[in-house]
């Protein structure tokens, strides 16, 4: 699991060089491959190891007779090639390491008290599976706040480009102030909190881990949003011109139309935020609570329209059946249209 996901085990003993090698080999460190094992004494500071030395050292697996000096060297050594370095240890000599460590991982029933305090984390039931769960954990976590991120930037900078222009070119509003507030409290809320709880999926332990200075948008999630608010406010405002323009509608159903397009379109923008290869199966459309999020926010923005009272609030009325299959065609072409590209991108 490790392998797959971009993480490189190394092992770190006191032990002789050929118990450590059998340890490595029966626990599946270097499969069937005759890996011999390094001697601490090869581990030297960094000043006094020649380029061929760090090469070897950084690619060898196993290290025996390993000194807690050396366990510094060794991982100065990685993180000097960029590398982020966990280290596990349960005793004394290892709090200098733990503390040198990106991430000092000590045992929590074996382990002493002095390298639980040196570490970061404490495994509670000292098992190494445990640490690839929590990889797995702190990636899901990472992926929820990046896709929570962009969902909301991306909706709310289709509202603004829609407004902005509709302002700029001196035509009607086709948002009033009040129903962006009302959309802002449902699309703000249950499926940005949706994507929030996604467990992920199991692809994620099969990419590599990214830099460790990596944004949580990057440009390609810059230039992502700027697409989505894009597509977004075009629908909207292409609805709203034609029900304006080309059935002359009232400009309060105009209004209305372009209100609830924003707010569907908004809405199914949340199927843009899986990391899959696949539109039909991936980790957002098998979050029950995504779905849960979708059902609510529809039933509020029915309340919206047909909710005496609320309505007037709002500004919106009653439409007819033709406004309402134009409202759900025109906030589906967003994400048809990011869909279709994303899919055409991975063949």
């Amino acid at each position: 699991a490790c392998h797959r996901a971009g993480i490189r085990v190394v092992m770190v003993t006191g032990d002789q060089p050929i118990t450590a090698k059998n340890i490595g080999q029966a626990v599946g460190l270097v499969g069937d491959r005759d890996i011999q094992a390094l001697s601490g004494k090869e581990l030297r500071p960094l000043d006094d190891l020649t380029s061929t030395d760090r090469q070897r050292l950084t690619q060898a697996s196993i290290f025996a007779r390993v000194s807690p000096e050396q366990k510094l060297n060794l991982i100065a050594l990685h993180q000097a090639q960029g590398a982020i370095v966990a280290m596990t240890g349960d005793g004394v000599n290892d709090a200098p390491a733990l503390q040198k460590a990106d991430i000092g991982v000590a045992m929590g029933q074996r382990g002493t008290q002095v390298a639980q305090e040196a570490a970061d984390m404490v495994l509670q039931d000292d098992a190494f599976s445990t640490i690839v769960a929590a990889v797995a954990q702190g990636r899901a976590i990472f992926r929820n706040i990046r896709q929570f991120t962009l969902y909301l930037l991306s909706g709310n900078m289709g509202e603004i480009i829609a407004v902005a222009i509709a302002s700029l070119v001196n035509v009607p509003l086709p948002l009033l102030p009040l129903q962006i507030l009302y959309l802002n409290a449902i699309n703000d809320v249950f499926p940005a909190l949706a994507l929030g709880v996604g467990e992920g999926n199991a692809a994620m332990m099969e990419q590599p881990p990214r830099r460790g200075d990596e944004a949580v948008l990057t440009r390609y999630h810059w230039r992502a949003i700027g697409l989505y608010g894009l597509l977004i406010a075009a629908v909207v405002l292409g609805l709203f011109a034609i029900a304006l323009a080309l059935w002359q509608l009232p400009e309060t159903e105009a209004v209305t139309m372009s209100f609830l397009t924003l707010a569907f379109a908004r809405l199914w923008h949340v199927f843009n935020m899986h990391t899959s290869n696949s539109p039909f199966d991936n980790e957002v459309i098998n979050n029950p609570y995504v779905w849960g999020a979708l059902a609510i926010c529809t039933g509020l923005l029915l309340a919206a329209v047909y909710v005496p009272g609320l309505s007037d609030v709002l500004g919106v009325t009653i439409i007819g059946w033709r406004e309402w299959a134009a409202v759900l065609g025109a906030s589906l072409l967003p994400v048809v249209i990011v869909q279709t590209g994303l899919l055409l991108r991975s063949k």
